[in-house]
């Protein structure tokens, strides 16, 4: 059971997204600083680097966006010469391009943009040149992933790429061709676009926070969406009945003197899922430190003495800590290089047993992440793919 509990006031907008009472997401958009991540421009080369194998475009923002080689050479690795060329051959000062922001301005980096161009649907993801089918790794079944497989070798066309997404599982050719159809119409309103405008120009804007939300992650078998605006309730049920045809879901309008976030014990989990020193149900800790190369989490058995043994009582301490910090990585949408300091475990089986956990934790996650296991000195070592700042609680440093 998800709940989508949905805070909108003047200035921003807030998302809580809870999984059976718990919260596991968290994200505000603020109306004068909307995320670029997704949109379409219409960029100009202003620099090249063949030092770097780059180059700077100058796509209307405060800081130039940074377009890397292999952000410029075909999509498909396949199509990709042995030996990358020099970028001086690919893009030149003053040539105009469309470019696509993959990663926001973060400090004091510009927006990271490619040509290897996307198009998020509801049921699939649109790549107009990437040339190939793939299925979402999360479907396991090997009939349902061939079957979605062969649907998308029907569908697509010429260069087209197709991607199955994960929600697409058991859908209908019909649906899935549908969803397809409305984004190549979405692709050729760039391209027509980029024809009559002069660079820099936005050509196309990514959906809302709230709209994303409803693409990626609404069911509606399960799902719950709450709001206390009226007026944005009604947006979000528009945008529902475009993207799920005849589907009528029913918005909850809040509208008690309590406010949303307090009342369905929102605030009072994100006060706690915030801090620097968050502790585990059984009574063991974390200790969450960020800087701006990587984050390190440290797991302590603080009060925690439900073992036979020692070694138990690490053990479950670290599994407990495997599923709570899984939970608080998607929430506080921790990016870049994440350190673990788990507790010494001497037997074999059970660091394994920790891994499995974290994997099957982080299963729910949206965002690209790899855990590419323990290191010599028995830290385990994770990435997740940053594209925004990471999110900090409202009213919080």
């Amino acid at each position: 059971m998800k709940r989508m509990i949905i805070h909108c006031n003047s200035g921003s907008t807030e998302m809580a997204l809870q999984e059976d009472g718990r919260l596991v997401e968290y994200a505000v958009e603020r109306c004068q600083a909307k995320g670029l991540v997704g949109s379409f421009f219409k960029g100009r080369v202003v620099n090249v680097l063949p030092g770097m194998q780059a180059a700077f475009v100058d796509i209307g923002q405060k800081k130039n966006a940074f377009l890397y080689i292999d952000d410029v050479l075909h999509p498909h690795l396949e199509r990709q010469p042995k030996v990358k060329p020099p970028i001086s051959e690919l893009l030149q000062p003053g040539q105009d391009i469309i470019v696509q922001v993959v990663k926001d301005a973060i400090g004091n980096k510009g927006p990271r943009v490619t040509t290897h161009y996307s198009l998020p649907g509801r049921w699939l993801v649109y790549m107009p040149s990437a040339a190939y089918v793939a299925v979402s790794k999360k479907i396991l079944d090997e009939d349902k992933r061939h079957r979605l497989k062969a649907i998308g070798d029907e569908l697509r066309q010429e260069e087209e790429g197709l991607i199955l997404r994960t929600v697409a599982e058991l859908e209908e050719l019909e649906a899935i061709a549908m969803d397809l159809s409305l984004l190549r119409k979405q692709w050729s309103g760039i391209l027509e676009k980029s024809k009559t405008h002069i660079a820099p120009a936005l050509l196309h804007q990514e959906l809302s926070m709230v709209q994303r939300l409803m693409r990626d992650v609404y069911s509606p078998e399960t799902d719950e969406i709450i709001m206390d605006c009226p007026k944005r309730a009604a947006e979000v049920a528009a945008f529902l009945e475009m993207m799920i045809p005849g589907h009528e879901q029913a918005i909850k309008i809040y509208d008690k003197e309590v406010p949303l976030f307090e009342f369905y014990g929102v605030q009072s989990q994100l006060d706690k899922d915030f801090q620097r020193k968050l502790w585990l149900p059984g009574g063991g800790y974390l200790v969450w430190d960020q800087t701006e190369a990587l984050t390190v989490i440290d797991v302590n058995t603080g009060k925690y003495i439900g073992g036979n043994s020692l070694e138990e009582t690490v053990f479950q301490t670290n599994l407990e800590a495997a599923a709570e910090m899984a939970r608080l990585i998607r929430l506080r949408d921790t990016g870049g290089i994440i350190i673990i300091d788990f507790i010494d475990m001497d037997r074999e089986e059970h660091r394994d047993a920790v891994l499995d956990k974290l994997h099957s934790c982080m299963q729910g996650d949206r965002t690209q992440h790899h855990i590419l296991g323990w290191t010599r000195l028995g830290l385990l070592e994770m990435t997740r793919k940053r594209i925004r700042e990471e999110t900090a609680a409202s009213g919080m440093d």
